[in-house]
């Protein structure tokens, strides 16, 4: 039994998460064309955030994506499914796979709660980033594929697909350090000595490459592995899936979120530390980052606009490190928090909420190596 299956395939629908059946399949009558009943309901096992649900009828088969619960209810600016919806519907017919969106719906009269449709599609999540089971050639496959997938984001023309207003201009990360220190602020269930040490540090620390504000483009906020699907037997991505961070911002802060896998450890969670990446088949992050900077041209920009150097930006990059792993623990302890509500959407969050501390203690081990330097 793998320690993934918690997470793959569907459940029943948990009492907590229920809703008006009836009520549902009356609206999608009226907004999704071609809808038919009766409608059958299934739970996606997978994701801690915003329950997802597999709405199945005779003819067809359809993804819905919620809120945990009514807006009153939950933290200012949190489970944003609305932008989700919003940007992978902008997305379409780019270099980026989105599914298809059908219908929002923020009536929460309706089941109680803001929700959206968009189809179903058929292919692989990938939760252990080891890959077991494939050959060296398939995993440099799949993750030169991941690779090309984020660069194609974040060389999308934001503007020209009506996103020009999807985030707010200047200071991403001053603002997103204020935001999720202001979220752990909110969701603390047990004191972390080093979080109160990061919301000091990093805004003290940035550098020069994360103040620039002509770096900007379309970030993902949690582009990982799992968060792809790829085709059933191709190493080929058909669907950028979980969306409800995304914005406008710096393509560093995502690009780095990234990278966290070689070095958050495969015990910890979804990581791939401490592993023979080599003997794997998987490209060390030096690589990998070479690839990125290549296929984007971000490292040529910011040396012809005296940005930073790629020695500087490679420096700098414990610092990138250290600010999204602090970022992970502040959504780990608002999990945490959930659970402690009995709004948390997945079984596993417990545990994964347990996390937060170990994850604060890696990103103030990155910020010392800043020091150090």
């Amino acid at each position: 039994m793998s320690q993934f299956d918690a997470f793959i395939g569907t459940r029943p629908v948990a009492d907590r998460h229920a809703f008006n059946t009836e009520s549902l399949a009356n609206w999608m009558t009226h907004h999704i064309q071609h809808f038919q009943g009766p409608l059958n309901v299934e739970m996606f096992k997978g994701g801690q955030s915003n329950p997802t649900y597999k709405l199945i009828t005779p003819s067809n088969t359809y993804v819905m994506r919620a809120k945990p619960g009514p807006a009153a209810k939950l933290l200012p600016s949190a489970h944003a499914i609305e932008r989700e919806y919003a940007v992978m519907r902008a997305l379409q017919n780019t270099d980026v796979p989105v599914p298809k969106m059908l219908a929002l719906c923020e009536d929460e009269s309706i089941i109680g709660r803001a929700f959206y449709i968009m189809e179903f599609m058929q292919g692989r999540v990938l939760w252990d980033q080891s890959l077991p089971g494939m050959s060296n050639a398939e995993r440099a496959a799949i993750y030169d594929e991941m690779n090309r997938v984020i660069s194609a984001l974040h060389s999308v023309d934001f503007k020209a697909r009506g996103l020009g207003e999807y985030g707010k201009p200047g200071n991403y990360f001053e603002r997103q350090i204020a935001r999720w220190s202001k979220q752990y602020q909110a969701s603390v269930t047990q004191p972390i000595p080093e979080m109160d040490q990061l919301m000091q540090w990093l805004p003290a620390h940035m550098p020069a490459s994360a103040r620039d504000e002509r770096l900007v483009s379309i970030v993902h906020g949690d582009y990982r592995l799992d968060n792809l699907m790829f085709h059933p037997t191709e190493p080929r991505v058909i669907a950028v899936l979980d969306w409800e961070l995304s914005t406008l911002g710096h393509p560093l802060a995502d690009f780095s979120y990234h990278c966290m896998s070689w070095h958050i450890p495969h015990q910890l969670s979804r990581g791939i530390g401490g592993l023979d990446i080599v003997a794997l088949g998987i490209p060390d992050e030096d690589s990998y980052i070479t690839r990125y900077c290549d296929r984007t041209g971000i490292a040529r920009f910011c040396e012809e606009h005296g940005i930073t150097t790629r020695a500087e930006l490679r420096a700098d990059w414990p610092w990138y490190l250290a600010y999204n792993m602090f970022r992970i623990a502040a959504i780990l302890q608002g999990i945490a928090k959930r659970v402690e509500a009995g709004t948390a959407a997945s079984t596993e969050a417990k545990a994964t909420g347990a996390q937060t501390q170990p994850i604060a203690q890696l990103a103030w081990s990155f910020a010392q190596k800043v020091d150090q330097r």
